[in-house]
């Protein structure tokens, strides 16, 4: 995943369809587009939301929503939710870590939310919260190492 703003390799603004207003790092990480299409937005108080729509394909075979798929989005939920922090420098995942709460079916609309708990020199450490509607699905926290561009 690579944090960033507006600049190149950061995200970019969707504008036309359904998730127009979103963000996205759509053709910047090949295993997020093949696991996607992932989409964030910050409000007004700064706080981000990131969202993607459950398809069939996320599907175990149970007919419930992958945990692998969880994660995925967990993920890239850790890169939106720091966004701003990142400021167009690369980083990597170091740690992730999750607790599953409960299922998606396709259709269902997942969103997760969080916060940067601490941002240091090099290391910021995120939580947050994935959910379909009001019923969670994954509790994550992880640890994002900002890395020097080559």
């Amino acid at each position: 995943m690579d944090g960033g703003n507006d600049a190149p390799g950061g995200p970019r603004l969707v504008e036309s369809g359904d998730w127009a207003g979103w963000r996205t790092w759509s053709g910047l990480d090949p295993f997020e587009d093949q696991s996607g299409p992932f989409f964030f937005k910050e409000d007004d108080a700064g706080l981000v939301t990131t969202a993607f729509l459950a398809e069939t394909r996320h599907m175990n075979g149970g007919g419930f929503m992958h945990g692998g798929c969880m994660m995925t989005f967990a993920d890239f939920s850790l890169f939106a939710i720091a966004w701003k922090e990142l400021a167009g420098q690369h980083a990597v995942t170091v740690s992730l870590n999750g607790e599953f709460m409960g299922p998606a079916r396709p259709g269902d609309l997942v969103t997760a939310t969080g916060e940067v708990t601490k941002a240091g020199g090099s290391l910021l450490f995120v939580r947050g919260l994935v959910s379909t509607g009001s019923s969670p699905m994954l509790s994550f926290s992880g640890v994002i190492k900002k890395i020097r561009n080559r």
